[in-house]
């Protein structure tokens, strides 16, 4: 099992969305976050001052997967939130992380079968 979670633009989560239905995946967990990368902020102009922006709106997707679905849901992440051909700075980041244990609440179910 792992829990993937990826940090891309709001205006791509439909399109994540889609492509990860597509593979069968249909269960995460969307977060409005904040943050910078390589960007580093940008300036915006706000009643003719001009503000630094350090921190950029994004959106963090939270799914945890059984290890036969990691690469499909990767692939479909990096499907839907890419721009263009090639990507853009900004696009965003995936991360894979071990998850050892998960418990369905309701049942008591463990492991993969609770996901």
């Amino acid at each position: 099992m792992k829990l993937i979670i990826a940090i891309i633009q709001p205006a791509k989560l439909e399109a994540v969305k889609q492509t990860l239905s597509e593979v069968e995946v249909f269960r995460l967990t969307v977060l409005d976050v904040q943050g910078f990368g390589r960007q580093r902020g940008h300036a915006e102009t706000y009643r003719g001052h001009e503000i630094s922006v350090n921190l950029i709106r994004k959106v963090q997707l939270q799914i945890a997967v059984n290890d036969d679905f990691v690469e499909p849901t990767i692939a479909a992440i990096v499907k839907g939130s890419r721009s263009g051909e090639h990507g853009e700075i900004g696009d965003g980041k995936i991360f894979v992380l071990p998850m050892d244990e998960c418990v369905r609440i309701r049942t008591g179910e463990r492991g993969g079968e609770a996901i």
